[in-house]
């Protein structure tokens, strides 16, 4: 497909209302506030199966026929518009280029925009997900939507060849996202809030989620505070909110600090309901001041089971199989990618004051879009696959002074784009001290760096510091 100013508007207005669950932070007052946090993860389960299961997977009634009507008006909506509204001349289909592109050599690698590509069409996915999933079926039984949906939009809805890229970005990222605002829409709608608090409630519960807003508005329950308890999640949610300045350097070349806003939610527990698909999510995002992009950062991953490696009284590791998401895209860097990791969550209590929580992940790399500095194909990016790995440590004492390192890489071979291969190395550290219940103060130094082996190209060697200043808000919902 080929970038336009109509495509981009294409794809952001179908795009917008499903991702931002972020937003749910910065609205943090529409959740009930139990305690401010202190340290995650601090109690041991009494549990290790599904018996703590605090998340109904699905309703008990199974609605195929309003399931299948929502998926196609997300499929035929944005169509109209594009046709009818945007003019756009890749929505003049016909019965020619339908079957033009249901012929398996029509599909190839497109050069849209990276935003588009990596952000908007995960976001157009999730929808599809969730017009089955708000509509009694489980997480499983939901994942062909969302794949489907792209499958008919790439063939059915546009007189272009059907992107392979999209296909991925579309199915895979739309399952992660579509199940983290499942399950984040469900919390904001059973906070018990009355009046204007309850409208709100419903709105942002709609942007995150609109296929379940649709059906709060047919049944007639919007405004209305769920009674159905068995449908209520219990789980809880460790929050965090940063403002504050940072810094980008290219190659140490000097930057300048610019205001920025971090925004972290942490669902669940990676020791808790491991059976249950995304009964454990972690969600980062960053918006700030950039020249090309005020989303600089979405990161999301989702559990989808695991099994016990030790647990004793002072020491428990979890094995965890994730589904993950990652987008960055600011002054310095960019960067996507859609992979599958084994996870080994380790929590040491090594005293009441001191305890230890460490990581380690390895995995494959379905797609990624990693920065090219030669583009020959219309993109600055090229599509890749590999294999990503890393690991962290975090030191707590007494629940006021942190210390964390973090450590990510990965190795790619390209898909499409210059014959090549890259590592991608990213090392993040982070001290924080909480100065009263709730508040602290944060600085993170780190560094990305990039090295590409070209074929007919000198190689890439780039190293992007920055710093983090910030005051954080922290608090359990």
């Amino acid at each position: 497909m080929t970038v336009s100013r109509i495509n981009l508007k294409k794809e952001t207005v179908r795009a917008i209302p499903g991702l931002f669950a972020g937003i749910a932070l910065i609205i943090s007052g529409l959740f009930p506030s139990r305690s401010f946090a202190q340290n995650h993860f601090s109690q041991y389960p009494n549990v290790d199966s599904l018996a703590n299961n605090h998340f109904r997977d699905s309703l008990n009634k199974k609605r195929f026929g309003r399931a299948a009507i929502l998926w196609s008006l997300i499929e035929i909506t944005p169509w109209v518009f594009d046709k009818y509204v945007s003019k756009a001349s890749f929505a003049d289909i016909s019965f020619n280029t339908v079957r033009t592109n249901l012929k398996p050599n029509s599909w190839f690698w497109d050069d849209d925009d990276f935003s588009t590509n990596q952000l908007a069409h995960p976001s157009h996915g999730s929808i599809f997900f969730n017009s089955f999933r708000a509509n009694g079926y489980s997480f499983w039984q939901s994942v062909p939507a969302a794949f489907a949906g792209s499958y008919v939009w790439e063939t059915v809805g546009e007189n272009q060849a059907p992107s392979i890229n999209d296909l991925i970005n579309t199915g895979f990222g739309g399952v992660v996202l579509g199940e983290m605002t499942n399950r984040f829409s469900n919390k904001i709608l059973h906070n018990g809030s009355r009046g204007l608090k309850r409208q709100a409630s419903e709105v942002l519960a709609f942007i995150i989620n609109p296929a379940n807003g649709m059906n709060r508005i047919l049944d007639g329950k919007w405004g209305k505070i769920p009674t159905d308890t068995a449908a209520k999640d219990t789980t809880k949610i460790y929050a965090e909110i940063d403002l504050g300045v940072r810094d980008f350097k290219v190659n140490n070349r000097a930057g300048d600090f610019a205001w920025y806003s971090h925004a972290k939610l942490i669902y669940g527990s990676p020791y808790e309901n491991y059976r249950t698909p995304f009964s454990y999510i972690y969600v980062n995002t960053e918006f700030g001041k950039s020249r090309k992009s005020d989303i600089n950062l979405v990161s999301i991953y989702g559990s989808i089971t695991g099994f016990w490696v030790q647990y004793t009284d002072n020491i428990r590791q979890m094995a965890l199989l994730t589904a993950n998401y990652d987008y960055i895209d600011n002054d310095a860097f960019i960067y996507s990618s859609q992979n599958i990791k084994l996870n080994l969550f380790s929590e040491f209590k090594l005293s009441d004051k001191l305890k230890i929580n460490t990581t380690l992940a390895a995995g494959p790399i379905l797609l990624a879009a990693v920065p090219d500095p030669y583009p020959n194909y219309g993109r600055p990016y090229d599509f890749c696959s590999g294999a990503g790995f890393g690991g962290s440590i975090t030191l707590n004492i007494a629940n006021k002074f942190y210390y964390g390192i973090n450590y990510k890489g990965g190795w790619f071979t390209t898909l499409s784009g210059n014959a090549s291969y890259y590592f991608l190395h990213t090392f993040t550290s982070e001290l924080r001290y909480m100065i009263i219940d709730g508040f602290s103060v944060c600085a993170e130094p780190g560094y990305f760096t990039l090295n590409g082996k070209f074929k007919h190209y000198p190689d890439l060697d780039k190293t992007y510091p920055y710093l983090r200043l910030s005051v954080r808000y922290s608090l359990d919902l």
